[in-house]
């Protein structure tokens, strides 16, 4: 059984992200830092639906903290999937942004993407087969007002998805990334009305988690072992 580790597993895009690759027969790593319980919600409801999960719980802000944290997870068995889906918003224009806020929002998004993957590569290539996702933003694309910390840190992604891909490519790992538009969670809920979404959307609507969830499906299969190095947009026509 091919395992797979979800970073920000617990949120609701992670959850669904989660839930989609236990369906697919993986073994899933529930990460969570802050939300341990509501990751290990997600996996007990993998595990009562039959499938296989586990969680995982360490700061990708911290990398000595996160390296000694995969030790025990790389002693069972590569995983062979990593989807870096952890990710936090701290919205405010930059001319009244805090150094805090631009560090804490890069540190989550992009060093957290160095610290969960560098570990996991070499064993990864051992095994001529891999699969890394970093799911990044339609905002790393068009840029959004108050968001230039979150569209840096997801537009940095895309780079690192780019030359990484490179890397391993003649190893049989992909490195691809998926830029979400707007996706239903509670987030989006709070900040935006069915019609204001309306308006910024040409399909009229949020995006569903699931939806992205199948999209990592595929570019985690075997089917999709020909793309890599790419940014695949999911966002109902926004860009």
């Amino acid at each position: 059984m091919k395992r797979a580790l979800v970073t920000g597993g617990a949120g609701t895009l992670g959850a669904a992200i989660c839930r989609r690759l236990a369906h697919d027969g993986l073994h899933v790593i529930v990460h969570a830092h802050t939300r341990v319980d509501a990751a290990e919600d997600v996996a007990t409801a993998i595990r009562a639906g039959g499938g296989s999960a586990e969680t995982l719980s360490c700061d990708l802000t911290d990398v000595d903290a996160t390296a000694t944290a995969l030790q025990p997870v790389l002693a069972d068995g590569v995983p062979q999937v990593l989807v870096h889906s952890a990710g936090t918003h701290d919205d405010v224009p930059m001319a009244g942004m805090s150094e805090h806020q631009w560090r804490q929002v890069i540190d989550v998004s992009l060093n957290g993407f160095y610290a969960v993957s560098r570990p996991l590569l070499l064993p990864m290539m051992a095994t001529r087969w891999g699969r890394i996702i970093a799911i990044s933003s339609v905002s790393a694309v068009m840029g959004n007002r108050g968001q230039v910390n979150y569209a840096a840190a997801k537009a940095g992604l895309i780079g690192a998805v780019r030359a990484l891909a490179l890397e391993l490519a003649s190893r049989g790992v992909t490195v691809n990334a998926i830029a979400p538009g707007i996706i239903d969670s509670p987030w989006v809920a709070a900040a935006l009305d069915h019609r204001r979404i309306a308006e910024i959307v040409p399909m009229k609507r949020a995006g569903r988690p699931d939806e992205v969830a199948d999209l990592v499906g595929f570019i985690a299969s075997d089917q999709a072992a020909y793309i890599t190095g790419q940014t695949i947009m999911i966002n109902g026509g926004m860009a």
